[in-house]
């Protein structure tokens, strides 16, 4: 009995942690799949990039321009009129901008559009078992199906983290123009603050997302079951672990980064 209460205590852990192992042994397999040759799959990345480009592109340009106006703008930009400081609201941007804001905005509306669209794909194959038929077929469903989908989202979500950071810093110079300030301090401390290592890093943190949230949408998709309500519970699954995964990733990493750069710890 007391073992029975146990274990259903613990089956929440246990299968996170079985899933988390799976998500990891997926992730080997896509690797090793996409470097060994051959390489059936460049119609369909190219497919799915243009699929997720489609599907991102407009949704990343409103949410980083209304959210770097917002947070980040407008409401740094009041904190730092009671100082007279309003000029090192550029420096701020470096910090909360291309070091965290752009790359969540990125991952958020990546993982909301075309993960979730991705889950849904896989899932309704599963459901219609043509995953197991590409198997009989002598078809591998990673090397054709979740390597395209994994590239394809590791570099649209690059690409995108940079589109993010221009429009959320458009977003901070209509927060300081609604100031009535020059623009001029604000580029001044922006460039002053500026390192090669934030931008590499902010591009090769959200390229690291796009991984993260290629991997557990296509686990989740392919792991489906139960019809319709089994997908669109695969679905919801997926968007809430990849946000989990790619918080702990986003702490680690941007920890170590400033562990090993100290200088980036003190804006100019």
């Amino acid at each position: 009995m007391v073992r029975s209460v146990a274990d259903r205590a613990f089956l929440p852990a246990k299968s996170l942690f079985e899933q988390v192992g799976d998500m990891m042994i997926l992730t080997a397999k896509t690797i090793v799949s996409a470097v060994k040759p051959p390489y059936p799959y460049g119609g369909e990345f190219i497919s799915q990039f243009l699929f997720a480009l489609q599907l991102c592109w407009f949704p990343m340009m409103i949410s980083t321009l209304a959210f770097g106006f917002g947070a980040p703008g407008l409401q740094a930009a009041n904190f730092l009129s009671l100082f007279g400081a309003l000029d090192r609201l550029g420096g701020f941007f470096i910090l909360a901008s291309i070091r965290e804001f752009a790359p969540f905005v990125t991952a958020v509306v990546v993982a909301g559009v075309a993960g979730t669209a991705i889950t849904a794909d896989l899932g309704a194959r599963k459901i219609r078992e043509e995953l197991d038929a590409l198997q009989v077929l002598g078809v591998d469903p990673i090397k054709n199906l979740v390597v395209p989908r994994f590239l394809a989202l590791m570099i649209i979500t690059g690409l995108m983290d940079i589109y993010a950071l221009i429009f959320g810093i458009i977003g901070g110079i209509g927060a300081e123009l609604l100031y009535h300030e020059p623009l001029g301090g604000f580029f001044a401390t922006l460039f002053n603050n500026a390192s090669v290592v934030d931008l590499w890093g902010s591009v090769l943190k959200t390229t690291l997302f796009g991984a993260i949230i290629a991997i557990v949408c296509s686990y989740k998709g392919m792991t489906a079951s139960g019809g319709a309500e089994g997908v669109g519970r695969a679905v919801n699954e997926a968007v809430v672990i990849a946000f989990m995964g790619v918080f702990a990733f986003n702490y680690v990493f941007t920890q170590t980064l400033l562990a090993t750069h100290p200088d980036l710890q003190v804006i100019k």
